[in-house]
């Protein structure tokens, strides 16, 4: 679970703000503690949906490190840092694509896109099955689910991640929700997001 404060007692958003200034100065080792920082959250952003996570975590890492004078602090590094994730991921995914087709990630699931064994994460049985029906919803809502559940992110964050309107969020989240429940056979979305909350813990 994403931590409140880091281990000077600083809030992590404005303790990885401080780092990125250190950085941006010129000082290499903040921004290998910024980076590392988050590099498990990323790990597992990146495991439940498909077997080159490694790859992805150290492309989205270079492309922060390209970009680092770029970002204007007007949400919060970890926000920002989900943002160019999803955008390595979905050039990945279109790397998958069959020449002349083109996937639209709101229809298409990692399932149909990618077949590979289930991941080092998925060990316990709930954890394999809500896996499962993650891995058949299509990508965004996968992401969506994931990012709020998982990573605690509110629909502000999720907006700006998806470069959406926050009401179109609200109505994405809520389908993804129902689908999920659709999937995992279960009696109501209260059981579904559970099942999905417990299983980030596994």
């Amino acid at each position: 679970m994403p931590a409140s404060s880091s281990p000077s007692g600083r809030p992590i958003e404005d303790s990885d703000f401080a780092l990125l200034d250190a950085w941006r100065a010129g000082d290499r080792t903040a921004g290998q503690e910024l980076l590392g920082r988050h590099f498990a959250t990323l790990c597992g952003f990146f495991e439940s949906k498909c077997k080159d996570a490694e790859d992805l975590v150290q492309k989205t890492m270079l492309a922060c490190i390209a970009a680092k004078d770029a970002f204007r602090k007007q949400a919060s590094f970890r926000t920002y840092l989900f943002t160019v994730a999803r955008r390595e991921l979905w050039h990945y995914l279109r790397s998958k694509q069959r020449e002349g087709k083109r996937f639209d990630f709101a229809t298409i699931s990692i399932a149909e896109i990618i077949t590979t064994p289930g991941s080092r994460l998925a060990r316990q049985a709930d954890r394999a099955r809500v896996i499962d029906a993650l891995r058949q919803l299509p990508v965004e809502q996968q992401t969506l689910l994931e990012l709020h559940y998982w990573q605690e992110l509110g629909i502000d964050a999720l907006s700006e991640i998806f470069e959406i309107d926050p009401r179109a969020t609200r109505v994405r989240l809520f389908r993804a929700r129902r689908r999920l429940r659709e999937l995992l056979e279960v009696e109501d979305e209260v059981q579904a997001t559970r099942l999905l909350v417990e299983s980030e813990r596994a």
